[in-house]
């Protein structure tokens, strides 16, 4: 290999890193700021925190709701940011997701199966008011219609 071609993979690798170092941390514990958020018709939890740890490129999500109309709901799941697939359960459903970048936003797409019926989910997750709140935009497309929900929520 000649000087120039490894010169350009050592900048093509210091570009790589320095572009995840200019990638928001969502790091934080969140609690959800119902009078911002939108549910649509569904009515809104009595609580709902959510605690990330981003190292990049992993990312761990714990969400806490209480009040629900399926009860009181906890679950944690980890992703990476590099679009692999997980697959988990959460409340009866089968669910398929990934994370991805979208300029400062990360995006999650996920598919769930629940009774037999498909829906696909989609979050996109942006911070704002410099880091102080995180909002969490959805869309849900299933056989019954579609949904678009907001949830705001304020760093702790």
């Amino acid at each position: 290999m000649n000087s120039l071609s490894k010169a350009v993979l050592i900048i093509v690798a210091v570009a790589g890193t320095a572009l995840a170092a200019d990638k928001p941390d969502f790091s934080g514990d969140w609690k959800l700021n119902a009078a911002k958020s939108n549910f649509g018709v569904i009515p809104p939890p009595a609580t709902y925190t959510r605690k990330v740890i981003h190292a990049e490129p992993s990312i761990t999500i714990e969400n806490t709701q209480t009040g629900t109309a399926l009860g009181d709901q906890h679950d944690t799941r980890t992703y990476t940011t590099d679009g692999k697939e997980v697959a988990y359960e959460a409340n009866g459903a089968s669910v398929k997701a990934a994370i991805t970048w979208d300029g400062d936003a990360l995006l999650i797409n996920s598919t769930a199966s629940v009774q037999g019926m498909d829906m696909l989910i989609k979050d996109k997750v942006s911070l704002g008011d410099g880091g102080k709140t995180m909002t969490d935009a959805v869309h849900i497309a299933s056989p019954q219609g579609e949904l678009d929900l907001a949830l705001v929520f304020d760093k702790q």
